[in-house]
């Protein structure tokens, strides 16, 4: 293998661990948006048009209505109460401009001076790269009731 080619296959490889984790940062940077009443901020992780599907229950389109859902009553009732949206580490495939990312989370909620689990779900994001970096183009979420929807998006995991 030539220099040439060697720098050319390094180069793929930092490109690669370089989307990795800038997609890591950018679903990782929700949670404390949308904790600390950055509502539009938080809206701007999607790119405009993209979608978050919240469940089978709302369908909301960035960039207004889903800064709209973080500027509700009902949110930030939970902002004030204390509350922390959880992302755990997500399985990442990267193909191109384009990127899928399966994830669980976990929203935890104060009651007094105790914190609980208040929610569980799975995840699937659809992301893209912007000249901006990378974003959301839809976000699937489902939560963790037993349901085939649920079981269906964990196995997004495998490519089923």
């Amino acid at each position: 293998m030539s220099v040439e080619e060697r720098l050319a296959a390094l180069e793929t490889r930092l490109r690669a661990a370089e989307d990795q984790l800038e997609i890591l940062r950018l679903l990782n940077s929700y949670g404390p948006l949308v904790d600390s009443g950055e509502s539009y901020p938080a809206a701007h992780l999607w790119v405009e048009g993209g979608a978050y599907d919240m469940g089978g229950v709302y369908r909301a389109k960035a960039f207004d209505e889903i800064a709209a859902v973080y500027e509700s009553e009902g949110h930030k009732n939970l902002v004030n109460t204390g509350v922390s949206h959880l992302t755990a580490t997500p399985r990442i495939t990267v193909d191109g401009d384009a990127a899928e990312a399966v994830a669980y989370s976990f929203v935890v909620l104060k009651e007094g001076d105790r914190w609980y689990f208040w929610r569980a779900a799975i995840n699937h994001w659809a992301l893209t790269r912007t000249p901006d970096g990378w974003r959301i183009l839809e976000r699937y979420n489902r939560v963790l009731d037993g349901s085939q929807e649920s079981h269906d998006t964990m196995r997004r995991v495998l490519g089923k």
